[in-house]
């Protein structure tokens, strides 16, 4: 690890290669890299898309349209646009193809023999995804730009972004170490990554030859993922396509430099470009904004249990200052937790009470244009105790509602009857899908990360910062986290 000279002097002439580039991570990636360093010789986005006027469009809709280049267009002015088209390429492509999917052979010699850094982004994240697509972008995906890696002659880093919670099932201090082809973390023999892809071509030509529903299809093909994944240890199919990733990655890198972060539960930005900003729910949001908004009345968390969470900001500054302290070291494959439960933990249970203060004081403006008020949140504690709450409050009432229903045979009995299944349907799968995480009994090891920070000068820290001390939890959480997610998610 290398980083006596100046960070951001050493992105200067760069050339930068983005995969999912329109995605939560990768879009304060690009922002960071071109504020501090407009020197940087190209930024190479890869984008989904059809064509190059398709790409160009989804740039300026998905990336530089959006609020979190507010700071960049104030700096430049006039010259945003002509800056962005100066530094910025849009390629159309997909990481699921073999050289990423970019059709153009002018722009391929071009990046290979012009990138010096790649940094992969690209991911599927939802938990419980149909297991041929998470298995084609999450994993092979990756291969793919593994070997695309590997054409060009200037290249210094392969960065991959992975997630913390690779570690499946587990407890206790989780080290920062390299995940080898057939691990498991319950100890389970058989894992083939090859062999499951063959498992799943198998699975979808026998539903294709049954003539099977597009929906039963997909169905199908998200319960098998679950499935796979909790055979072997991994709570959902998200993470068991990310491990076989890191292994994968792992095992055929040779002497290609790689880098793999994991960072935890990604929230709203801390500092930079400005606090708050957030695309989307990050997993934990969900349950704060379905509370925020009366869907649920209560919160799940162990008093035991540390919820860890990063803001986006600091993950991507870990990013930029492991990518320069190991560009060009052949010989390594080093592994980074970005995450909080090792410096500066957080209990779940004062997150639920950071969300009735916030929702108490700045209450959600219903579709009746009156505020919907909260009520202080019951705490269930262990899964158990969610299951008698549900059956108590929810399930059971349900049931004599039903009854009433049929009875009644009233249009307005079967319409309240449909929204409560629907509102204890979404309690229960959301609680399900979280519960791993909520219910977490790990804490992520950070000694690499720790070392990184330490290697920074004075000044470098603080322009890359991703130190979880400085956090003040309350008041990140009421000031800054949850405005950010009213405001960029609920759009209020």
């Amino acid at each position: 690890m290398e980083l006596s000279g100046n960070i951001v002097k050493s992105l200067q002439n760069k050339s930068i290669l983005v995969t999912g580039s329109t995605g939560f991570l990768a879009k304060i990636f690009v922002e960071k890299i071109l504020r501090v360093q407009p020197n940087l010789k190209k930024i190479f986005l890869l984008i989904r898309a059809t064509d190059t006027n398709s790409a160009k469009q989804r740039l300026h809709d998905e990336v530089i349209g959006k609020n979190l280049f507010k700071v960049l267009r104030e700096i430049y002015g006039e010259d945003f646009e002509s800056f962005i088209s100066y530094k910025v390429t849009p390629l159309p492509g997909d990481v699921i193809h073999e050289n990423m999917g970019v059709q153009n052979s002018e722009m391929l010699e071009e990046m290979w023999n012009e990138v010096n850094i790649i940094v992969n982004v690209a991911a599927n994240t939802r938990f419980d995804e149909r297991y041929d697509v998470a298995l084609d972008v999450n994993t092979f995906g990756s291969m793919n730009v593994m070997n695309f890696a590997k054409k060009c002659v200037k290249l210094e880093m392969l960065l991959h972004v992975s997630t913390a919670y690779v570690c499946g099932d587990t407890s206790g201090i989780i080290l920062e170490k390299p995940f080898r082809m057939v691990e498991t973390p319950n100890g389970s023999l058989g894992l083939d990554v090859l062999q499951e892809q063959s498992i799943v071509k198998d699975t979808l030509n026998k539903l294709r030859d049954s003539n099977t529903t597009k929906e039963e299809q997909r169905s199908t093909m998200k319960e098998l993922g679950m499935k796979r994944a909790k055979l072997y240890g991994w709570p959902n199919t998200y993470v068991f396509t990310k491990a076989m990733a890191e292994m994968m990655m792992g095992h055929c890198r040779g002497n290609l430099p790689l880098v793999i972060i994991r960072p935890t539960v990604v929230t709203s930005t801390y500092r930079e470009p400005f606090p708050g900003w957030i695309e989307g729910t990050r997993h934990i949001d969900s349950l704060a904004v379905a509370y925020g908004t009366g869907k649920v009345t209560c919160f799940v968390g162990s008093p035991t249990s540390v919820l860890d969470v990063i803001p986006g900001d600091m993950v991507v500054n870990a990013m930029i200052v492991a990518m320069v302290a190991h560009a060009s070291q052949s010989s390594v494959e080093y592994i980074y937790h970005v995450g909080s439960s090792s410096k500066n933990p957080c209990a779940p249970l004062k997150f639920a009470d950071y969300g009735y203060q916030y929702f108490c004081k700045n209450p959600v403006i219903g579709k009746d244009v009156k505020p919907l008020m909260v009520k202080k949140p019951t705490v269930l504690t262990s899964m158990a105790s969610f299951r008698r709450y549900m059956s108590a409050h929810y399930i059971l009432p349900l049931k004599v509602f039903n009854v009433v229903n049929v009875l009644c045979c009233c249009n307005y009995y079967h319409q309240s009857y449909s929204l409560m299944k629907k509102k204890i349907s979404f309690v229960m799968y959301m609680v399900k899908l979280f519960a791993p995480y909520i219910y977490f009994d790990g804490i992520f090891d950070d000694q690499n990360s720790e070392r990184l920070r330490t290697a920074m000068s004075t000044v470098d820290a603080e322009t890359f910062y991703f130190d979880p001390k400085c956090i003040d939890w309350e008041e990140y959480a009421i000031n800054v986290h949850l405005p950010g997610v009213v405001k960029y998610y609920l759009k209020l």
